[in-house]
């Protein structure tokens, strides 16, 4: 007659299943964590940015685009067309007898009519970390409000989940708290001795 195996333990029973929740909800997680740990990373380095700003770079450009006739809004309609720039200016004034000001949101255009040449500066947004930024810093308001706290939760589930997968002296019985011991301290002392 064979001899019958024993119970298995509820946690026993439980750990196949964090194990495969933990797998599929730390893949789901994967593009979130590269966005915010880029933007993490990014934003904390503000003051090491050249501009003083991770979403965007400031330019600098001197454009040859001839000697222009008429009036200051001639002027800059024609510069426009030649920087083939869509955007609507907010302002459009003569600094000086041959300096025309042609300004708009984040850049602006400054034509010398005496040289035949345009100063353009403004900001270009840095491709990856302008989005990134975006995201973190919740400016999607709202409807980003959602995915932030859904991926907020998927964080605390892998956490949790985490502590649990591995039995014995590797889990939480074991190294496992020392470790889990050791990530709650950092920022409790970082705080005890910083202070906020």
């Amino acid at each position: 007659m064979a001899e019958a195996k024993p119970a298995k333990s509820v946690m026993a029973r439980v750990r196949p299943w964090l194990r495969a929740i933990h797998r599929d909800v730390g893949y789901v997680a994967v593009g979130l964590t590269f966005t915010y740990a880029l933007s993490g990373i990014a934003v904390n380095f503000l003051n090491d940015w050249s501009d003083g700003d991770a979403s965007f770079k400031n330019y600098s450009r001197t454009v040859q685009v001839g000697r222009i006739e008429g009036d200051d809004q001639a002027i800059a309609n024609e510069l426009r067309k030649k920087l083939e720039i869509s955007l609507t200016p907010r302002e459009v004034y003569r600094a000086g007898p041959d300096n025309v000001e042609v300004i708009f949101d984040k850049r602006s255009l400054h034509y010398d009519l005496a040289k035949g040449e345009v100063v353009d500066e403004g900001q270009e947004p840095r491709l990856i970390l302008r989005v990134a930024n975006w995201l973190h810093l919740n400016r999607g308001k709202k409807a980003w409000t959602y995915f932030a706290d859904a991926y907020a939760g998927g964080l605390l589930l892998l956490a949790t989940s985490g502590i649990f997968m591995i039995a014995g002296k590797k889990g939480i019985i074991g190294r496992g708290a020392f470790l889990v011991l050791l990530g709650i301290l950092v920022p409790v002392l970082y705080v005890h001795f910083a202070g906020p």
